[in-house]
């Protein structure tokens, strides 16, 4: 069963479209990334998901329940870390979760406790004197604490330092390998890569790709350099050679697909050194935020 699956969803403001006809499927028990310049609609998507918005057309189902119809009842089964994240200023940190513990009826306090650790979070302190990556953490247990079937990240790694994103992502990992769902959304393609699973990209309220971080990869573009040995670059090479650099004896660009044709013509050279990177999401990415059709009208 899939944890999230949209069909044709829309969100309008007026004469404003920010969510175009949104099919997305995310499947249960993974670790799936929700990708997307700012702007993109990831928030917005996020918010119909979780009923607190209503989409103007199309259909959005989590974990099989209409988003809008179960209200309350669904929200009780996900955890949801905001993009800005706000408390009680006046409560300390224990009596911030013991609240949302009892609204959520959870029995969670041995589960916030060993959080707590985990995070290395002062629970006895006054949210108004926490620092913003405090608060991050109270909001990450928060979402946590219940263990709910789906967690709801929206730019979690505000203000982490890199032990804590360590600790995040071990949590994050536990709770998939316990048959749960994650939903990361962020706008930093580094983060998605070293952790998920699966990604879909949004670029202005269109789903532009949904894959597999494994498959883009093998999508993704290879920089290349040769130096060849005292001899002058070719004149011709193979059709998934991007040249951008040629003179004297050197070659740079990039490469496309699998790399075996590469190396077929590089054993048939006079070459003194060559370097083949690894493959390179981040053009890849770039490529989507600023040139992809949505994903509905491409071949």
């Amino acid at each position: 069963m899939d944890a999230i699956v949209t069909r044709e969803l829309c969100k309008s403001y007026g004469r404003t479209e920010v969510l175009q006809r949104v099919n997305l499927r995310v499947p249960a028990g993974s670790l799936f990334g929700f990708l997307g310049p700012n702007g993109s609609g990831k928030t917005t998507t996020i918010r119909v998901l979780l009923g607190l918005l209503r989409a103007s057309a199309g259909q959005a189902h989590v974990l099989g329940q209409d988003v809008w119809r179960a209200g309350p009842r669904l929200r009780a089964q996900v955890g949801y870390l905001p993009g800005d994240v706000r408390f009680y200023e006046h409560l300390t940190g224990r009596a911030t979760l013991a609240f949302l513990d009892a609204a959520r009826r959870a029995r969670a306090k041995k589960e916030i406790g060993r959080l707590a650790e985990r995070f290395a979070l002062d629970l006895d302190i006054r949210v108004r004197n926490y620092s913003r990556g405090m608060k991050q953490k109270l909001g990450l247990i928060q979402a946590l604490m219940h263990r709910p079937q789906l967690i709801v990240l929206d730019e979690p790694t505000t203000a982490l330092d890199p032990l804590v994103l360590q600790t995040l992502n071990e949590e994050l990992r536990a709770v998939v390998h316990d048959g749960r769902t994650v939903l990361f959304s962020s706008h930093t393609l580094s983060e998605v890569q070293a952790l998920c699973d699966h990604v879909a990209i949004l670029r202005a309220g269109h789903l532009v790709e949904r894959d597999t971080i494994a498959k883009l990869q093998r999508q993704a573009l290879r920089h290349v350099e040769i130096r060849f040995a005292g001899e002058p670059v070719p004149t011709s090479w193979p059709a998934g050679l991007t040249v951008t650099e040629r003179r004297d004896t050197r070659l740079g660009g990039t490469w496309a697909g699998p790399v075996d044709p590469l190396l077929r013509w590089l054993a048939a050279q006079r070459v003194e050194d060559v370097t083949i990177g690894a493959p390179d999401l981040e053009d890849l990415f770039l490529a989507y935020y600023s040139t992809a059709a949505p994903l509905e009208t491409r071949p």
